[in-house]
């Protein structure tokens, strides 16, 4: 099986390979390292590596923990081969040539540009700020379409559009939100736990990466979703 793992480690010269080195002894074989993030002598990397089903994963964390400062910040199941952002194009382009499904076609893509399990288009309703900590926003939230790895029924975290942000319920999936700027529509994508596998929170990169698509989505669909989240097209759908 494809897993994602993202690890945290020492940005200093031979740590990368160290990590490298542990995840092959442990079986895992790897097709690609993302980048996420260096700052302050740490380096924030995501490792996709085939994994043979019949070993346990406890054996690769117990290699990773080993090494002087690294820090597996988590590990799941990825979807699909992996992908790069020269994808985004490719799907922002797919949105302006049929853009009555455009907004299905996004959702759809996301999650395995990300690596996560599943997308759904939401409408908050309008009023959500004067609400926001004095109600249950979610529950009145209508979902437009969902992905076809989304649970169902579908709960919605309680979400306020006001940013593209990470989050996450105790216990639950690790989400990334993004509003489209209009109609109270946003794009929630979710990580979920699977056995004994832990997913890691969406990264600020990630999350801004989510952002960038969303609001390259709602400029070329315009209008299109404004129409889309009127009730009559809520109540079409649910």
């Amino acid at each position: 099986m494809l897993l994602r793992v993202r690890v945290t480690l020492p940005d200093r010269p031979g740590a990368l390979g160290q990590v490298a080195r542990t995840l092959g002894v442990a079986g895992a074989d790897i097709v690609q390292v993302v980048v996420l993030e260096r700052l302050g002598g740490r380096a924030c990397d995501d490792f996709t590596v085939v994994w043979p089903g019949a070993s346990r994963v406890e054996r690769l964390l117990a290699g990773l923990a080993a090494i002087p400062g690294v820090q597996v910040d988590g590990v799941w199941q990825a979807i699909g081969a992996p992908v790069n952002g020269g994808h985004d194009a490719e799907l922002l382009a797919q949105v302006a040539a049929n853009p009555a499904d455009g907004l299905a076609t996004l959702v759809d893509a996301v999650p395995g540009l990300l690596a996560a399990d599943w997308a759904a288009a939401a409408v908050v309703p309008a009023d959500w700020a004067s609400r926001n900590g004095s109600g249950n926003v979610a529950s009145e939230a209508q979902v437009l379409y969902a992905s076809w790895r989304a649970p169902s029924p579908l709960h919605l975290p309680e979400v306020t559009p006001l940013r593209a942000r990470p989050f996450a319920e105790p216990g639950g999936p690790r989400f990334a939100v993004a509003p489209f700027g209009r109609a109270g529509l946003v794009l929630v994508v979710a990580r979920t736990d699977e056995d004994d596998l832990q997913a890691a929170a969406f990264h600020v990169t990630e999350v801004d990466r989510v952002a960038q698509l969303v609001r390259a989505a709602a400029v070329i669909l315009g209008d299109r979703l404004d129409t889309v989240a009127l009730p009559a097209a809520i109540d079409e759908v649910v």
